[in-house]
């Protein structure tokens, strides 16, 4: 079983997963050199698949190297791009080099990347995906085609507490948790009053007894950043008061930072939540710095704190569109 697997089912402590940016260049010694802001205080790290519809290095690459890395990865799946069959033969590849955990996702329109004028292919949406994934980890292609032995595979997906019709992502949840979904990594929410109202739902629809739910709590650094994932995300709303605490702060940073720290101890509190997903665009110390103050690392040293004179690089985005 993988790490994250049997950590999500022991729920000894709260769970950490990452997204690791985006990879174009730099071979296995650049992944690894991202990983160390990340994989000492995580516990497994998302390889992305083409995330906002901007094509990058593969995800089962990524995914590999990650594990060449010595840390532990989570494949992202988007169906925007494959048919079915090319879906299951990554999959089913990833699992070849010990890639076990599966997060299933829809995916963002190309309209949403640089270039829109690529075909949709849409075979299969994500729950459907988890169906599929599903098949493949007890022993048999979407065709019936046996796999002898079967991949072994821990099946996640991600849903959005913050997007309407507010009332139907528990419903949709639900589905994904029936249909194989063992874990959920939830898009970045600033409503703290939605998330509750989305996480009181699962529990009393029972998900959380055989769905681990992960909020994600995104790191940036400035007004700007949270003005931009308002404008330009799919799905993501920021008030316009959390958007001026910031601004009206003398060190944004620090001020975002205080902020993401609010967002996740308010979600590691609520009853039902198995941990966290985090996503960095700080590009510094803060996840060790975040983990440390949540208590989360203790067996890592406490980090310097972070500086809020680093400048504001923008990395595409969090991959949670499900």
């Amino acid at each position: 079983m993988s790490t994250l697997s049997t950590l999500l089912h022991s729920r000894d402590r709260p769970v950490v997963t990452a997204e690791l940016p985006a990879i174009n260049t730099g071979g296995v010694a650049k992944v690894a050199e991202l990983l160390g802001r990340l994989s000492p205080y995580v516990d497994a790290v998302n390889a992305t698949d083409n995330p906002a519809a901007h094509a990058h290095a593969s995800n089962v690459a990524v995914a590999i190297a990650i594990i060449q890395s010595g840390a532990e990865p989570v494949l992202q799946v988007v169906c925007r791009d494959k048919n079915r069959l090319a879906i299951q033969a990554d999959i089913v590849g990833a699992a070849l080099f010990g890639v076990e955990n599966i997060c299933a996702l829809t995916g963002d329109d190309v309209t949403a990347g640089d270039e829109p004028e690529a075909r949709r292919v849409f075979d299969l949406d994500g729950p459907q995906l988890i169906q599929v994934a599903t098949g493949l980890s007890e022993g048999r292609y979407l065709s019936g085609r046996p796999i002898d032995p079967p991949p072994r595979l821990f099946i996640g997906a991600v849903e959005n507490p913050g997007a309407p019709p507010f009332a139907h992502r528990v419903v949709r949840a639900k589905k994904k948790s029936e249909i194989g979904a063992k874990f959920l990594q939830l898009q970045i929410c600033y409503v703290v009053a939605r998330m509750d109202e989305f996480i009181r739902g699962c529990v009393g629809e029972g998900i959380t007894d055989r769905t681990a739910l992960l909020p994600t709590i995104c790191l940036t650094k400035s007004a700007k950043a949270l003005e931009f994932m308002n404008d330009k995300v799919p799905g993501i709303y920021v008030p316009d008061d959390v958007i001026r605490r910031v601004r009206g702060a003398s060190h944004q940073a620090e001020a975002s930072f205080q902020l993401s720290l609010d967002l996740a101890r308010t979600y590691l509190e609520m009853p039902g939540v198995a941990g966290l997903h985090l996503a960095d665009f700080r590009h510094d110390d803060a996840v060790a710095r975040l983990t440390h103050e949540l208590g989360l690392n203790a067996r890592e040293s406490p980090p310097s704190s972070a500086s809020p004179h680093y400048e504001e690089k923008h990395a595409h985005g969090s991959q949670l569109a499900g």
